[in-house]
């Protein structure tokens, strides 16, 4: 199955979460499940909630006795920067404006999760959530994550979001995420250390290389939560595809605005259940003065950087000129590290960027045993194909200390394969 994620009113954990609940054919083993895991001082409630006249779903997360609200902060978890004081004697100490009773340090929030009787998948989920919203404070605030103390309540409530939106994604056994632009809204907000404009800075550092928009409704729609959820699980944000919907759910929010404030979450039938598609950015420039050595350098620099593939092609520019097109595939989160790469170690004036939607095949590493050795062989599944390579330094190693051809390693690895 397939999920999309119609993000018209931004995003965040709570609508998420709630969303997600109305997918489940018994949304009550949800709550019974958060209920057991016995988050620290977290009540979780479902609720019924009616807007305009729709109905769906409204999550309620009480922490130490007290409910997050916007007008409290601007995010789901509100930082203090921690700065370290060294007094005249030399000794050295932290402290932020509210105080060590009322915050919780990252690495609190770390071992809170790793211990959460929770299957590893969605233990591994919630800490790379959770990484990605400390990193993304963490640059904002331009100090490491030791540095920066969450409020206690802030902190519980994003905690019980991100938990639960990983918990839903793995009772509902999607095996891809797609998601529309994201409406992040407009106007200012008041956060721990003022008043910042809307994207909050957490947010807008989750969001580079994500499709977004301010629109015309003032306020914050995405929150640092809800785009740290969107950034680890959607795999590609765009128009919603030609797909068989099987059930709609709403994710309502706490405000009111002059359009439906609900995230709209559709489950739906795939291609293939078991076989995603993802997005991908092209990065393309025609180089005309640089060496074979120096373009075939930057190609292996950009894979080591991160590029998913990198490849030339022949062409003839103006005035007939030979030259060499380079190519370097990649995630949109690195479009813009990998653009400054290929600007600085190559002698282009300009990177052309464009952005494609793939259908990938599910691969895995398998290791057979042979008269040779033990050979790992990538296996590649999906829309009805089923393939199997041996890998290519293996094959080449045990070709050289068998004294064999590489042929006969490679067909040995693959009748071994066909043989399990």
């Amino acid at each position: 199955m397939t999920l999309y994620l119609e993000l018209n009113m931004g995003a965040a954990g709570d609508m998420l979460m709630a969303a997600l609940v109305e997918l489940l054919p018994e949304p009550d083993a949800f709550t019974a499940k958060m209920a057991a895991l016995n988050l620290p001082g977290v009540v979780i409630t479902r609720e019924r909630s009616v807007k305009m006249g729709i109905v769906g779903t409204h999550m309620r997360v009480v922490a130490r006795g007290e409910e997050e609200t916007s007008e409290d902060v601007n995010i789901k978890a509100p930082v203090n920067v921690i700065a370290p004081h060294t007094h005249a004697d030399g000794t050295t100490h932290t402290h932020g404006d509210d105080g060590a009773s009322r915050s919780l340090t990252y690495n609190d929030i770390v071992h809170t999760i790793e211990h959460l009787p929770l299957p590893p998948k969605v233990v591994a989920d919630a800490l790379a959530v959770y990484k990605l919203l400390g990193d993304a404070e963490s640059a904002v605030h331009g100090a490491p994550p030791e540095q920066i103390h969450f409020h206690e309540v802030g902190t519980l409530d994003a905690l019980a979001d991100i938990v639960g939106v990983c918990v839903l994604v793995d009772m509902l056994g999607v095996t891809d995420i797609a998601a529309s632009p994201v409406h992040v809204g407009s106007g200012f907000v008041r956060c721990a250390h003022g008043i910042v404009p809307v994207p909050a800075p957490a947010t807008a550092q989750l969001l580079t290389g994500i499709p977004i928009y301010s629109g015309k409704i003032r306020g914050e729609l995405c929150t640092p939560t809800g785009a740290a959820l969107l950034r680890h699980f959607v795999t590609r944000f765009g128009d919603m595809p030609p797909t068989v919907v099987r059930k709609i759910g709403y994710g309502m929010g706490s405000k009111d605005f002059d359009a439906l404030n609900a995230v709209r979450a559709y489950l739906c039938d795939g291609d293939d259940e078991d076989s995603p598609r993802d997005a991908i950015v092209s990065l393309t420039c025609n180089l005309d003065d640089m060496t074979p050595e120096a373009i075939g350098a930057a190609v292996d620099l950009l894979l080591k950087a991160g590029a998913v593939d990198v490849f030339t092609t022949p062409i003839h520019m103006k005035k007939n000129r030979l030259a060499t097109m380079l190519t370097a595939l990649c995630r949109a989160e690195d479009e813009p590290r990998l653009t400054r790469l290929i600007l600085k170690h190559t002698t282009t004036l300009g990177v052309r960027a464009s952005r494609h939607e793939r259908a990938v095949l599910h691969r895995e590493i398998v290791t057979v045993e042979t008269q040779f050795g033990a050979i790992r062989v990538k296996v590649s599944r999906g829309y009805g194909v089923e393939r199997a390579k041996p890998e290519y330094d293996d094959v080449a190693a045990s070709s050289a200390a068998h004294g064999v051809t590489f042929s006969e390693v490679y067909d040995a690895a693959r009748r071994a394969y066909a043989s399990i």
